[in-house]
Order: C-alpha cells, then structure tokens, then sequence
C-alpha cells in the first residue's frame, strides 16, 4: 500500500503547503483540530522519528518552528501551540511516515488537549533510571 505523505510529496495528492525546505514540507491538516493545524513531513520516508536521520528531524524542526512564527504573526493570533509527534499505532500514528504537528491553541479545551493518564505499570524513577542509562546504542 503507498504511503499518503509520499504521494503527497510526489504531488499526486494535493495539499495546502505553507512551507518547505530542501529535506522537509509543511501543510495544513485536512482535519484539524485547530485552525492552522499543520504537519511536517520528512520528504524522504522514514517509518518512525527514532529512525530518522538527525538532519533531517532538525529540518523539519526548523519548518516547525517558521510555521509558528508564520501562523503567531497571522490574524489567527493563537495563545500558544503544541508541538506533538507520535511513534507507532500505539502511541497514535495514523500514518507510518514520520511527522509532527503544530497545533495552535486558541483556548485551554480547544484543540490539542492533554489527558490524565493511567500510570499502573510505573517503575520507582531510580529503577527506571539504572535501565536506560546502563543501556547501549
């Protein structure tokens, strides 16, 4: 099955694209949660964020950051924004080609909303701790 962001990027699917650069796109979400709501995408697919090359993420980091200014400068005027980028069904992804959002808040329950979540499976910090930093990459 071919990948939706890929065809975008191939210009198959048409998007609202607000701005690029050489690694990387932006576009308005088709359903967003917010006004402005956009996704950056890598244009060479990667899979997941913890696979993709660092100099690409800061590509689409950059995007992020000028879409913001691009969007607080508008007359949307959003109080704020959430950036937000998920890894695997599990955590939310929908589409299995790495991208984040920029999400411009306008009001505390509008858009982007953070949860209470259920932390029944929590180690002590300390035994968590000793995992991650005895573990090699």
């Amino acid at each position: 099955m071919s990948c939706i962001f890929c065809e975008i990027i191939k210009g198959n699917i048409p998007a609202k694209i607000v701005d690029e650069n050489e690694k990387a796109i932006a576009f308005l979400d088709i359903n967003p949660i917010a006004d402005g709501h956009t996704i950056i995408i890598s244009k060479q697919h990667y899979q997941y964020f913890s696979e993709t090359p660092v100099d690409v993420l800061a590509a689409m980091t950059e995007l992020c950051k000028n879409v913001a200014n691009k969007i607080s400068k508008s007359k949307l005027k959003p109080w704020g924004f959430n950036y937000l980028c998920n890894e695997n069904k599990i955590a939310g992804q929908d589409v299995m080609h790495v991208h984040m959002h920029v999400i411009p808040k306008y009001g505390k329950d509008e858009g982007f909303k953070f949860g209470k979540c259920k932390n029944i499976f929590v180690n002590d910090i300390d035994k968590t701790y000793n995992i991650i930093k005895s573990t090699k990459i």
